[in-house]
């Protein structure tokens, strides 16, 4: 016996929880397994059906047509190539239609039949830095039988080279006689001057 006297934590009850500083020591808990256990199941059959089941029923006999389209679209655009190719090499090439249609209005000094009319007068213009040339060839046009019209330094555009202008097809005779004459091959038709023919020396010209 204790010689202590009897307390409330010495009446405890047989039907009674532990009170105090008693505690209940909670168990671990555990992760269930019942669902990946399922799932698991559920995934095993479906891959059983798909393995077993389904090719007896004719599912992959869809993965043979497409290989023959796709063989025989290979074929095609195999078969397209060289017909492209050819198709750009012969875009490539000029056509007719490619050429000018209008061509320039200056000649070379060839013979002609274009009537010769030495009445037209002719104008003599230098377009260099040569002093008296006008005057030196002016000479020699009156010398093959043109008579003068204005024989002066050039004061336009500067000339590339030395040309005859004539003014339409009835002087055209008379420029390719002067262009003969005078050693120039630049023969242009244009309506630009008052003169029927004018011979505009160009740099070079001697």
């Amino acid at each position: 016996m204790t010689k202590f006297a009897r307390d409330e934590f010495d009446r405890v009850p047989q039907s009674s929880s532990r009170q105090g500083v008693h505690r209940l020591v909670a168990s671990a808990s555990r992760p269930a397994l019942w669902p990946v256990l399922l799932l698991g199941g559920i995934a095993l059959a479906v891959g059983l059906v798909a393995f077993l089941i389904l090719p007896k029923l004719g599912f992959t006999s869809s993965t043979t047509p497409q290989a023959v389209v796709s063989a025989d679209a290979s074929k095609q655009s195999a078969a397209a190539s060289p017909s492209a190719n050819s198709s750009a090499q012969a875009s490539s090439q000029p056509s007719p239609s490619d050429t000018p249609s209008n061509p320039p209005t200056a000649t070379t000094a060839t013979p002609s039949t274009a009537p010769l009319d030495k009445t037209a007068a002719v104008a003599v213009y230098n377009g260099t830095t040569t002093g008296g040339l006008a005057a030196r060839v002016a000479g020699i046009v009156q010398g093959g039988g043109w008579p003068l019209a204005t024989v002066a330094n050039w004061g336009g555009m500067p000339q590339q080279t030395s040309s005859v202008f004539y003014k339409g097809a009835a002087q055209k005779g008379n420029a390719e006689a002067l262009g003969k004459l005078l050693g120039i091959s630049n023969l242009v038709d244009s309506a630009e001057f008052q003169q029927p023919v004018v011979v505009i020396l160009g740099p070079g010209y001697k």
